[in-house]
């Protein structure tokens, strides 16, 4: 069996770029357990609510929510359980620093595999208000019809 390459997306909160603006982002592994893992390779977890909080000098990934696998038995693990997030020290404490700051949090944004291993994408991040939530969508639908415009001017060019 060859090893797996590349990275394979399990779950993403796309509402967090939404509802934060994104300041820093990290990439740190996680400590599972086997059927938490068997549970993630089924593609089945869920990032909405989870933050990430730091407890003396330890990042801890709360209220994510990784199913029970259907074939575990007793050893089985509780869903929503806090896991370990496994960050060099220097990144431990400039998040612990900034995160102490008025306003500001860490967030997952992505759950995947890369080359095998179960990896979480976190973000340093500062909420948004109301306004801002719909200035970024307002600006996100200008984008799309101006694109949609640039394509159909392609379109009768060329016919």
């Amino acid at each position: 069996m060859a090893k797996e390459k590349g990275r394979k997306l399990i779950a993403q909160n796309k509402k967090a770029r939404h509802d934060y603006h994104i300041l820093d982002t990290y990439e740190c592994g996680l400590v599972l357990t086997g059927t938490e893992v068997k549970s993630l390779r089924q593609g089945r977890a869920s990032l909405a609510d989870g933050f990430v909080q730091i407890d003396d000098h330890e990042a801890w990934l709360h209220n994510v929510h990784v199913p029970e696998y259907s074939q575990g038995t007793w050893t089985n693990h509780s869903a929503r359980r806090k896991r370990k997030l496994l960050l060099h020290r220097v990144e431990i404490d400039k998040l612990e620093s900034k995160s102490q700051e008025t306003g500001h949090t860490i967030v997952p944004l992505a759950l995947y595999f890369k080359d095998g291993r179960a990896k979480v994408e976190i973000a340093l991040a500062r909420g948004k208000k109301e306004y801002d939530k719909r200035q970024t969508l307002r600006e996100k639908q200008d984008r799309r019809e101006a694109d949609r415009a640039m394509s159909a001017a392609r379109r009768r060019q060329r016919a």
